[in-house]
């Protein structure tokens, strides 16, 4: 089992910044990809992010690309999602995943075997 907690959430203006945490705790060493997603009510979860904790590999939607970006502590066993330029329409909820699997750029929910609860988003105009 892999437990992992969000944290770093909030409010911000449109244009400003945040930085999302992803503390990751029980058998860390069957990581593979850690990942990103969102969830505006309503919609399905998408993806946002991820990362090969051994090889490194990042992957972001065009959504995101050139505003955030993902990176690690390997000694406190965290990810992160720094979000910069922050839009209105990236309110959401933002979850971190991971699988022990080793995928081919899991991009989709179903790969991922581990979730987190969740931090709340909003970028007010």
């Amino acid at each position: 089992q892999v437990q992992l907690v969000e944290s770093g959430g909030g409010l911000v203006q449109a244009g400003g910044s945040l930085r999302l945490s992803c503390a990751a705790s029980g058998r860390t060493l069957s990581r593979n990809y850690m990942g990103w997603f969102r969830q505006v009510l309503g919609k399905e979860r998408a993806f946002v992010a991820t990362f090969h904790w051994n090889g490194g590999n990042t992957y972001y939607s065009d959504a995101v690309k050139g505003r955030f970006t993902i990176s690690r502590d390997n000694a406190k066993n965290t990810v992160y999602l720094q979000m910069n330029n922050l839009k209105p329409e990236d309110t959401a909820i933002y979850f971190c995943a991971s699988t022990s699997k080793d995928w081919v750029l899991p991009t989709t929910p179903d790969r991922y075997d581990y979730w987190g609860r969740g931090t709340q988003v909003t970028v007010s105009s």
